[in-house]
């Protein structure tokens, strides 16, 4: 009896865990060291995969800004909840507030949330980060691209603003205003940690770099000796370095949940503006690796082993049912796509993915609602459908923040490839598997069924609304 009345009494004294997400923006899986990156010096997120865990096979839903951060947030894939693409600063929709994002769950805990940095899930005040779960917003509405000083811009953007909350604090942020957007979003992931140490607190920072325009601090501006993409690259590794340091100090970190990634893959056609998928092919905006395998480290000392690395598969989906088993939270009424892995992100033995079975697997949608891809559960098999995707050819991309054009290319067969045996999707094994294709078709038939599929004139049964406003 005495032990159970302990055992009641440590959970009643029990400190809930800290979440700090920090997702940037377009990093390639090379760009930082704990990946084999050399061009930049990245110390603070070497030192946080030696103290904790480095997942090389993690990856986002759909290679692209908008749609990446939704399944993030909602633990669904981003068709599901009715976000496609990169929404602009004319879309008249945005997130739906009916959906419970991993803030909505973590304020409902009593957790103080604040997301910071760049939000991209509509710029309209229905559905901005305030609406969505998060006590405070500070930062972009969308791309830092998207503003009339872009020389790319496809078309007349308006003026970047900069908000707090639904307020916009600076209603045309200028090139010298952008230098500063890193350091600032630091300043304030410390400002809101420091001011929510006596409660828990969820923090989502996500920085609007290494996204073109590359802008990097004074401080940084040239530091790295290597050009400005290791310049931004090496900010932004400060960056996690203070926020650690803080945690440290304040002695929180044996009590925080540090997890690092990107939203996609490099936007290769920049060139030097952009970063590396090593030896993955293609990048941001396709769904071979290149564009959805992508940077993830976690850190939580005691409780993720320190200095291990996993290539067992995750997906940003999985990131709110994971936390929601551990933390305690109910997960959300609507249905979502993830899976529990906290057994994959705390090391234990024999951990298997809860998509690792014969009849399901994760799906790689890009574009207006198009199954491209799907991966067996276990990251090893990947049936690439038939479909158009962009492509350099090998050539290189731009110089100087100018892109080079992508040729189109085309799937025409469906095509199979062993990530185990060839993370580079080099050598289509259809023919000689054909049980595995049969097998992964009928996942692609599943989602079909159920999200959707413009490619083979699907329309789901289970897709929900995005947010409107007329």
């Amino acid at each position: 009896m005495l032990s159970i009345l302990l055992v009641a009494l440590n959970a009643l004294n029990a400190t809930p865990t800290n979440l700090v997400v920090v997702f940037c923006d377009d990093m390639g899986y090379t760009d930082i060291g704990p990946f084999g990156g050399k061009l930049a010096r990245t110390p603070n997120l070497d030192r946080m995969a030696r103290e904790g865990r480095t997942f090389t096979n993690f990856h986002v839903s759909q290679p692209v800004c908008s749609a990446s951060r939704a399944s993030l947030l909602t633990g669904c894939y981003a068709n599901r909840v009715g976000i496609h693409g990169a929404l602009g600063p004319n879309a008249k929709m945005g997130l739906n507030p009916k959906e419970q994002t991993l803030a909505n769950l973590l304020q409902g805990k009593g957790y103080a949330t604040a997301c910071v940095g760049k939000w991209h899930l509509g710029h309209l005040p229905e559905f901005l980060p305030t609406r969505q779960g998060f006590d405070s917003f500070f930062g972009l509405p969308y791309s830092a691209d998207m503003w009339p000083l872009h020389p790319e811009t496809p078309k007349a953007y308006p003026p970047l603003p900069l908000l707090r909350d639904t307020t916009v604090v600076n209603p045309s942020v200028s090139p010298e205003d952008q230098k500063q957007l890193t350091g600032q979003f630091t300043d304030e992931s410390l400002r809101f940690i420091k001011k929510s140490a006596g409660k828990p607190f969820f923090l989502y920072l996500a920085p609007n770099q290494p996204h073109v325009p590359l802008f990097a601090g004074k401080e940084f501006e040239g530091k790295s000796g290597r050009g400005l993409y290791a310049d931004v690259i090496e900010e932004i590794d400060d960056g996690v370095g203070r926020i650690v340091k803080l945690l440290d100090e304040l002695k929180l970190s044996d009590n925080t949940w540090l997890v690092f990634s990107s939203d996609n893959g490099p936007w290769l056609s920049y060139g030097d503006h952009a970063g590396s998928s090593g030896r993955f092919r293609e990048g941001k905006g396709t769904v071979w690796e290149g564009g959805v395998r992508v940077p993830c480290i976690m850190r939580w000392p005691g409780k993720i082993p320190a200095g291990s690395t996993t290539d067992a598969m995750l997906m940003t989906i999985d990131l709110l049912p994971t936390v929601a088993s551990r933390l305690g939270t109910s997960l959300p009424e609507n249905r979502i796509d993830g899976g529990n892995c906290w057994d994959i992100v705390s090391g234990q033995a024999g951990a298997k993915n809860p998509h690792d079975t014969e009849t399901d697997g994760y799906a790689c949608y890009y574009l207006q609602n198009e199954l491209q891809a799907v991966l067996s559960g276990d990251g090893r098999w990947k049936l690439v459908l038939p479909h158009t995707y962009r492509t350099l050819k090998g050539k290189p991309g731009g110089t100087g923040g100018s892109p080079v054009k992508y040729t189109s290319q085309k799937v025409t067969q469906a095509e199979l490839y062993d990530l185990k045996a060839d993370p580079g999707e080099s050598k289509n094994l259809a023919g000689d598997h054909p049980v595995e294709v049969a097998r992964l078709q009928a996942v692609a038939e599943k989602f079909r069924a159920e999200l959707g599929d413009t490619l083979t004139k699907r329309k789901g049964t289970a897709n929900r609304e995005p947010g409107r406003v007329p």
